[in-house]
């Protein structure tokens, strides 16, 4: 038998007026797909084998198509809202029939033209294939295929206040804690971490850096380079705009209060009127030489 949402190696078994009808190779006398003419390229004859994707048509019918589908079930990509209507959204996913979201399944309101960060599923009751932003849901933290400390392939797919939930390895979730986060993070975001800890409960704590490095963050690390550079000062503060912040630093202003404030909190930096100065010289995460600065 066939498999919906997936594609199928089958053979030409005849050809009528709308297209070809296919089925799988050891079911000579037995119709099962059609394959319509639009799909069909010269050559092609009964007993040729194409392979075609099959899903569900307009009309919920199964149906065969050459086209290459932008996502298939167990897979996450960010896709175009073509339509909204009341019962949910409408994604462009390359075929001829939009993918469904149900209304359901949305976690905020969706917009024609904007794009969402989706995975997609075979709908146990109507045999549709149906597309969730709730991408939770769909990631398996029981059968894990990681181990810490490995390296592993992540995508953003949250933001909650603990931090960025992530797809690890296109299979499982995780978690980068804000306080961990040295960079500008987007919902969408393909990057590369390393498997902090694995919880019992089967939650995943993951790191940007490899385990073992120094608990300063990199944008901390940056900011004292420039003070050591620049004399133990640096006209800076949080109310600098965003503007001169990336001039000076190349980063964000969140990042830089973040870094500061964790500067701060160490006893490594002193924030005043004109900005920050250093307490500690050429801090490095091998060995901080503490050579308070006095006033």
């Amino acid at each position: 038998m066939f498999k919906l949402g997936a594609y199928n190696t089958l053979i030409i078994h005849r050809f009528t007026s709308v297209g070809a009808y296919l089925g799988e190779l050891d079911a000579e006398h037995e119709d099962v797909i059609l394959l319509p003419n639009k799909y069909l390229k010269p050559g092609m004859k009964e007993g040729t084998e194409v392979e075609v994707f099959v899903y569900l048509d307009s009309q919920e019918r199964p149906v065969a198509t050459t086209l290459k589908p932008y996502i298939l079930p167990g897979e996450f990509k960010e896709l175009e809202v073509k339509q909204v209507a009341r019962v949910g959204a409408f994604l462009d996913w390359g075929l001829e029939k939009d993918l469904f979201v149900p209304y359901g399944e949305m976690v905020e309101r969706m917009f024609v033209g904007e794009k969402y960060l989706v995975g997609v599923y075979l709908d146990e009751h109507s045999n549709r294939l149906v597309a969730t932003p709730r991408i939770g849901r769909l990631l398996d933290q029981e059968n894990l295929t990681i181990y810490q400390g490995e390296e592993v392939d992540m995508k953003v797919y949250n933001e909650t206040e603990l931090g960025f939930q992530v797809i690890i390895n296109g299979k499982h979730g995780g978690l980068i804690y804000e306080n961990e986060v040295d960079r500008d993070i987007e919902i969408g975001d393909e990057l590369k971490g390393f498997i902090k800890q694995i919880r019992p409960d089967g939650k995943i704590d993951v790191s940007l850096q490899p385990l073992g490095v120094a608990s300063i963050e990199p944008n901390a690390q940056k900011i004292l380079d420039v003070l050591n550079a620049s004399g133990g000062t640096l006209g800076l503060s949080d109310k600098s705009s965003p503007e001169e912040i990336t001039a000076k630093l190349g980063m964000s202003k969140k990042l830089f209060k973040k870094a500061i404030g964790s500067l701060y909190k160490k006893r490594l930096i002193a924030i005043e009127d004109f900005g920050i100065r250093a307490l500690v010289q050429n801090y490095t995460p091998q060995g901080p030489k503490h050579l308070r600065d006095k006033k």
